[in-house]
């Protein structure tokens, strides 16, 4: 019999494709390498997903012979192979998207053997296989021998005792500080004192300057507990005693091996992790962090390297193909077994997999949007179950769904209920009624006079500030004072933002309207009405660099002249955002430094230089959005303000109170992290919201009892199960009908005839338009996994065969963002 190869490749299709495997690769071929075949006259990069000698059912003329082997080492180990296909099958994607995530760019040493192979003629498709391979740069580190008492002095000694305390270094970093570092390193090396080693340099920001290795801090009582249940369970899953032979660990741990980590702001999770990462180590096993891309900042890393050296590989949206691919080569190649990074980290190749954790468990942004939409702090529980590893969420603020899964068992609650700084206290959270306070000195609304006489309070006291907004921009809409037409974006059915920019030469509070070609819908911008009218105001003087934006699709174009509706040029720039709360901050308090942290200020590095800044004291206000609420360590911050806690209450969203209440908990726990007081004042119009008033009372579980409760109530997540048909078209006649047919194919199906399948729509989606394409969406909702995931394959079939190739149709499993 033939052997065969099943051999996933990079196209929008769910099935793997089968092809012999020539007898000169026969030995060499194997699960988790990549391939070179042929595909509708293409060649492209496969990845093989089994190896047979069989029969089968194609005729064997039709089969194709593989063209060519480009990994001599698989490139995805048999773990994590297995992990990406149970991934796709879970989430209805296409096999090869899926392992597409895995997989690294492929070096251009492989290319050029291919080339040498004759198999890079004719049309090559790589897709999105990027080709790298550059300089080498030396690196030195300390061996385990032991020099002979006396023998070393000098440079040698002091280069070998700091090899020996820091971790490998890079040759040039060592020369920096000593003159004479190559001689002496090759003295070491020939004594076997010190191994040299070259290869490809990583550029990553977070490995530029040296950090040197920390003293661990003693743990109080509750983190103490917490490292010995995961010290327990870890040791549970090495299996204890049993020989280890490098192999993939398979026995499941008889104990409990998946943990909530809930823990108060400030509360020390993260030694904690750092314990449980130094026990895995111990046994000989990788281990995995994931953080929100937004926490993923120098000082996390710098926590991590003084523990554990340059011994780490971190992963994150901002690398080049380069350092992404010199990671990937050090986690493979066993050289790092720790990775630290963000959501994507989670396709990691960490050798012998012992641990993942998972800080801020709750954070939306584990949810891929794009693409394959996988969730992967769902899909980090089912790798460690799959690898026989210990997996720990951790949070403040956990997730209804993570606390449901304590509640049934699946996780084993651990609970830190205080801060580690025995000086810190939780701080004290006021609200402040807008309903009763007018503004403040500033005339701006949302500026109340208790937050204006904080501010003044903790700048007389030296210490600095945060105020939260989480609007980006200087006005969130343009409206037109005569006929109330708003500015909306052509492309999305949603306004456009004012950025009014830098105007270093113009008073604090100057607005005003631009010229240029008018976007496809708009005003232009005039005199505000009086001091203190909700959201408005203007000089006559026209701005420097203004812009409107639209924030989902990147539109950006001048304001206009006029009104595109009646013609007026009275235009009133509504609402607050950063940007213009920076400009009023900065001219009510002229004596203070203020800063802003956003996404429109935050490109490569400078949020970590703003953030800086604030550790070095040199900022005393600093105004942004959500990016300030996360993971930040700032000691001397006590004041916290929440200028509109109301703005993310009202989203047509079931999750939007609990997203809103854990906005407040986060930012809140900014305030009071060490010996000073801390004091949040949060604004509101409704006081009475629970998630406002179970935020100002600290409340966490009171919070999450409440919710749970309510989601039971109107069946939603976690008491069901939900998928989201996600449906657009640039027609919306077209989008609409296969809307209608998906919807009525889904209460067809027998699970939707038995009603073990709830189908709710079809309907528009809240935000119906965006860049062009008309949105609609198909809800199903089930108590049980197996009737929903019936449903949704036998819309599969459908949306092979029966729907209008001009509609794009995704299914979209467990969904977050419902907009």
């Amino acid at each position: 019999m033939p052997l065969l190869a099943d051999v996933a490749v990079p196209v929008p299709l769910s099935q793997a494709f089968t092809y012999e495997v020539p007898a000169a690769l026969a030995a060499e071929v194997r699960p988790g390498a990549r391939v070179l075949c042929e595909f509708h006259r293409r060649k492209l990069l496969g990845v093989v997903l089994s190896v047979s000698e069989r029969s089968t059912a194609i005729d064997p003329s039709r089969i194709k012979p593989l063209a060519a082997l480009v990994d001599a080492r698989p490139a995805l180990p048999a773990e994590l192979l297995s992990f990406l296909q149970e991934l796709a099958a879970y989430y209805f994607a296409p096999i090869g998207e899926v392992l597409r995530l895995a997989l690294p760019a492929i070096e251009r040493e492989q290319v050029r053997a291919l080339k040498a192979q004759g198999e890079l003629d004719g049309v090559l498709d790589l897709g999105r296989a990027k080709q790298v391979g550059g300089r080498k740069v030396a690196f030195a580190r300390a061996t385990d021998a032991i020099e002979e008492p006396g023998t070393l002095r000098g440079q040698a000694a002091a280069l070998l005792a700091l090899l020996r305390a820091n971790g490998e270094q890079p040759v040039a970093r060592l020369e920096e500080r000593f003159g004479n570092a190559r001689s002496a390193l090759k003295k070491l090396a020939e004594r076997g004192l010190v191994a040299l080693d070259e290869r490809e340099p990583p550029r990553d920001p977070f490995f530029r300057l040296a950090e040197a290795r920390d003293v661990p801090p003693e743990l109080n009582a509750a983190q103490a507990e917490a490292a010995a249940r995961l010290e327990a369970a870890l040791a549970a899953a090495a299996g204890e005693g049993e020989p280890r032979a490098g192999a993939p660990h398979e026995p499941r741990p008889a104990g409990p091996s998946a943990f909530l980590l809930f823990g108060v702001t400030g509360s020390g999770k993260t030694e904690v992790y750092l314990r449980a990462i130094k026990s895995c180590l111990e046994r000989g096993r990788g281990a995995l962090v994931m953080v929100p891309e937004i926490a993923l900042t120098p000082q996390l890393v710098a926590r991590f390297r003084a523990r554990f050296g340059d011994e780490l590989a971190v992963l994150h949206s901002g690398l080049s193909d380069a350092d992404r691919h010199a990671m990937w080569s050090s986690l493979h190649g066993g050289k790092v077994r720790v990775a630290i990074g963000a959501r994507s980290a989670l396709f990691a190749p960490v050798p012998d997999l012992g641990l993942i954790l998972v800080d801020e468990e709750h954070d939306g942004s584990f949810k891929q949007e794009e693409g394959v939409r996988y969730h992967a702090r769902d899909m980090a529980l089912l790798r460690a179950h799959r690898a026989g590893a210990v997996c720990v969420l951790g949070s403040a603020t956990p997730s209804i769904e993570s606390v449901a899964l304590v509640r049934r068992g699946k996780l084993t609650e651990l609970r830190l209920p205080d801060r580690a700084h025995r000086e810190a206290s939780l701080p004290e959270v006021t609200l402040v009624d807008l309903r009763r306070f007018g503004a403040g000195p500033s005339g701006d609304p949302l500026i109340s006079l208790p937050l204006h006489r904080a501010l003044e309070k903790t700048l007389a006291a030296k210490e600095q500030a945060i105020l939260f907004l989480n609007r980006r921009g200087f006005a969130p809409s343009v409206v037109c004072g005569s006929c109330g037409t708003l500015t909306t974006c052509d492309a999305c059915s949603v306004a456009l933002t004012y950025h009014r920019g830098r105007r270093r030469d113009a008073p604090a509070g100057a607005i005003a309207a631009g010229a240029g070609a008018p976007p496809p819908a708009g005003a232009a911008a005039t005199p505000p009405p009086a001091a203190g009218a909700p959201g408005a105001g203007s000089l006559e003087e026209r701005p420097q660099g203004g812009r409107l934006r639209c924030h989902y699709c990147d539109y950006a174009g001048p304001l206009p002249e006029r009104c595109a509706a009646c013609g007026s040029r009275t235009l009133l720039l509504e609402g607050l955002g950063t940007e213009r709360l920076e400009a009023t901050i900065a001219a009510s308090f002229p004596e203070a430094r203020v800063a802003r942290l956003d996404r429109d200020v935050a490109g490569k590095d400078r949020s970590q230089a703003i953030l800086a800044r604030m550790r070095e004291g040199k900022i005393d206000i600093l105004v942004g959005t959500q990016m300030v609420t996360k993971g930040h360590d700032l000691p001397n911050v006590t004041l916290v303000g929440v200028v509109n806690a109301d703005a993310a209450l009202g989203l047509p969203d079931f999750r939007a109170a609990e997203r809103g209440f854990q906005l407040l908990v986060q930012v809140a726990g900014r305030a009071g992290r060490r010996d000073r007081p801390g004091r949040v004042l949060i604004q509101t119009r409704n006081p009475e919201h629970p998630a406002i008033a179970f935020a100002a009372a600290h409340d966490v579980p009171g919070f999450l009892d409440r919710e749970i409760r309510d989601r039971e109530e109107v069946g939603y997540p976690p008491a069901t199960r939900l998928a989201l048909l996600r449906i657009d078209a640039v027609d919306e006649g077209v989008g609409r009908g296969a809307a209608a047919k998906l919807a009525a194919h889904a209460r067809t199906c027998p699970e939707g005839l038995a009603r073990r399948v709830e189908v709710l729509g079809p309907s528009a989606a809240p935000i119906a338009r965006l860049r062009g394409r008309y949105r609609f969406r198909v809800l199903l909702r089930a108590r049980e996994r197996g009737p929903l995931r019936g449903t949704l394959a036998a819309l599969a079939g459908l949306l092979r065969d029966g729907l209008d190739r001009n509609a794009r149709v995704i299914i979209d499993v467990d969904p977050v963002a419902m907009l």
